[in-house]
């Protein structure tokens, strides 16, 4: 699948790895990055998305600070570059839902695209994909365990379309009181849609990762391919 360059809205331009759904058409999925880049992890589930039918983009969010970052969990000196790029990012955050609105756009106008385009986001993607949620179009917003969204509960009434949380109990980046404190708020919104799982860590879902939960992976997984069919398909 292609690498592709998408015009950003305040000038310049960043990568995207795309993949496409081997039927030529399909809805769009905005698939976002977690701290480590636009990596083969990343790669890979924009792939499984594209075989479930969707294009999938997953854009370079760091190309303000280093563009083309691909890092692994593997090694502390990669974490440590990750949370220092992280730190970075959230400097520009606003910039950074700007880049994935235009994302969203320009996935909806790919050729053989029908219009319809969600997104998905784990770990730093998920706290983006409540952002999409409250200030885009989204049609269809998921976010694996998003982190510090507790601060930002205001925003919550903007949520005019479906969207799909999925939290971690055992969250060490979302202790007890800040889960809890979305649960209320989110809870409260018809139109989100919140889950919870018991004795799982944060990023439960990142296949090979170290906090991996094949069961409550594969449940998570099940819930947002039934959520895209329902709300994209």
């Amino acid at each position: 699948m292609p690498d592709i360059s998408i015009a950003a809205a305040d000038g310049g331009s960043f990568g995207a790895y795309l993949a496409a759904p081997s039927s030529g058409t399909g809805p769009g999925l905005v698939v976002i990055q977690e701290i480590f880049g636009v990596n083969e992890v990343m790669r890979d589930l924009c792939d499984s998305y594209a075989a479930q039918g969707y294009f999938a983009v997953c854009s370079d969010l760091f190309w303000r600070i280093e563009p083309g970052v691909q890092l692994t969990d593997k090694t502390q000196e990669e974490w440590d570059r990750a949370f220092a790029l992280m730190t970075e990012f959230l400097g520009q955050f606003e910039a950074g839902v700007g880049d994935l609105a235009v994302t969203l756009a320009h996935v909806r106008g790919l050729e053989g695209a029908t219009g319809k385009a969600g997104c998905v986001g784990y770990c730093l993607g998920g706290s983006l994909a409540y952002a999409m949620a409250c200030f885009t179009d989204s049609d269809a917003s998921v976010g694996y365990y998003p982190v510090q969204i507790e601060n930002s509960l205001e925003h919550a009434g903007n949520i005019t379309k479906p969207a799909m949380f999925h939290l971690a109990e055992q969250d060490a980046f979302c202790p007890p009181e800040a889960r809890a404190k979305i649960c209320e708020v989110l809870g409260a919104i018809p139109q989100v849609e919140l889950h919870d799982y018991p004795g799982v860590d944060h990023a439960f879902a990142r296949a090979g990762g170290q906090n991996f939960d094949a069961g409550a992976a594969s449940l998570a997984n099940e819930r947002t391919a039934a959520f895209f069919r329902k709300h994209l398909g």
